[in-house]
């Protein structure tokens, strides 16, 4: 309907990605609930999230394959990043479906759950998250993110060097 009527999904260089926050790096844990199909560019910002709850029916998939519509919201970055080069490949190549047990399997979803609890579950796991002092969790989860870009030394230094400051308050802390 949106492309009859001349709504297109935005294609600039620069900006929002054609489906919006696809090429924002966030400061704090994203979790995705999916139910029903996530494909496409559902898998896209599905890959954008840090956790990936699925119910039990779900499917993910690169369906834009069959379409010759290609991946421009990070799925072609971010899948290979999640599961590795050879599974990403098998999604992105072929466009086939996975089902929830398969992507738990290969490391796309994070937790399975019965139909219709995807939203409770995910919410459960932010309030989980959520409690755990933030300032120590969100370094952990920055170094994370940042040592794909670095070599193994350059990496062991950048996590030390975000964490020290903490672990440091908590010297003084007595922790």
């Amino acid at each position: 309907k949106a492309i009859g009527e001349g709504n297109y999904n935005r294609l600039e260089d620069d900006g929002d990605g054609p489906m919006g926050p696809s090429r924002m790096v966030f400061s704090k844990p994203v979790i995705a609930a999916i139910a029903g199909h996530a494909v496409a560019g559902g898998l896209e910002l599905a890959c954008l999230c840090d956790l990936r709850v699925l119910e039990e029916d779900a499917v993910l998939g690169v369906f834009c394959r069959r379409f010759g519509v290609p991946l421009i919201d990070g799925g072609t970055v971010r899948l290979p990043r999640l599961i590795g080069l050879s599974r990403a490949l098998d999604l992105i190549l072929t466009g086939r479906p996975v089902d929830a047990k398969e992507a738990m399997s290969m490391g796309l979803a994070n937790r399975v759950v019965p139909k219709g609890q995807a939203v409770s579950h995910a919410v459960q796991l932010a309030r989980l998250i959520s409690s755990f002092p933030q300032e120590c969790m969100l370094s952990d989860r920055r170094s994370t993110y940042e040592q794909c870009d670095l070599s193994f030394k350059e990496a062991m230094e950048n996590e030390f060097r975000l964490g020290k400051p903490i672990a440091q308050h908590k010297l003084e802390e007595g922790v």
